[in-house]
């Protein structure tokens, strides 16, 4: 990246919509096993708070410069204010939807010795009326933004995707969605759909080739009306199917620490790159760079413009 790219990203807008969530990590280290139960007993020496799901995607736009708005429901609990202490401290507009009949959905991840001995999950799906009144607000927002990121993570705030991609395509808006199940209908219409390859197997089955996965994507790509598939492949890097064919962009050689987000930040770098106007193939490149740097990291992590210089 240069000058005039980090000039281009400051003056892009996004909005990212999905399930918003909190990241804890109680780190520590272990001795002994537990007289009450056969597992280990962890002393915790540290504890950590991190943006999560849709929230993390916004922090990582926010990161590479663009002004970002995010738009989310959390509970009327202290892990949905951490939510939105953290975003402001992030740079991100908060644009949440407190629905106080749920919790925040919180993953507590319990880490010894660099190694996650468990995590917990804390979730709900959300009330008809939040989700009713978050619609509300997307048609309000959606006309000032560049590009739209839909993160979705099963946990029932993109309840609306199919309206909510029909709203944003009557603005002509670019819109990238992070799938997740086995229906890939409710996606109709995107710009670019980014599953990885174990989220592409659920819909498309198992392949046997290059040559299969290719036709697989693309027609699932077709049938979508969507223009572009970019497969993450780990470390395999990346697939991008357009209607121009396929390209594919290497894995960047470093040693993987954590993986946890890292599907958000391609997403967030990929729709920044595309809202400041760069070629797919470009922002694709850009994307499998700020992937590979953020498995290098620990947790949930965002990667900087300055970084990817």
């Amino acid at each position: 990246m240069e000058k005039a790219d980090r000039e281009l990203f400051s003056k892009a807008r996004l909005l990212v919509v999905g399930d918003v969530m909190l990241d804890r990590y109680w780190f520590g280290d272990t001795h002994r096993i537990s007289p009450e139960a056969p597992v280990p007993v962890l002393q915790v020496g540290k504890m950590d708070e991190r943006l999560g799901g849709a929230a993390n995607v916004a922090r990582n736009v926010a990161a590479l410069g663009a002004k970002t708005t995010i738009l989310g429901i959390v509970g009327n609990d202290e892990p949905g204010q951490r939510v939105v202490e953290l975003l402001k401290a992030g740079g991100v507009d908060s644009q949440l939807e407190i629905d106080a009949q749920v919790p925040t959905i919180v993953k507590l991840r319990v880490i010894a010795r660099q190694q996650q001995l468990i995590r917990l999950d804390f979730e709900a799906t959300p009330t008809e009326n939040a989700l009713a009144h978050k619609l509300e607000r997307f048609e309000k927002l959606v006309g000032s933004a560049d590009v739209v990121v839909l993160s979705d993570y099963g946990k029932g705030a993109l309840g609306q995707v199919t309206h909510m991609i029909e709203q944003a395509k009557a603005q002509n808006k670019m819109i990238l969605v992070d799938p997740k199940g086995e229906d890939y209908e409710k996606y109709r219409g995107a710009t670019v759909l980014t599953p990885n390859r174990s989220e592409l197997r659920q819909v498309v089955g198992q392949w046997n080739s290059e040559e299969d996965l290719t036709r697989r994507a693309q027609e699932l790509r077709k049938s979508l009306a969507v223009q572009a598939l970019l497969l993450t492949r780990s470390e395999e890097g990346m697939s991008l199917y357009t209607d121009a064919g396929v390209s594919h962009v290497k894995a960047q050689a470093r040693e993987v620490f954590d993986v946890s987000g890292a599907g958000d930040t391609v997403i967030g770098t990929l729709a920044v790159a595309l809202a400041a106007g760069w070629p797919l193939e470009k922002a694709m490149a850009l994307a499998n760079r700020a992937g590979g740097i953020v498995v290098g990291k620990l947790g949930t992590a965002t990667v900087t413009s300055e970084e990817l210089q």
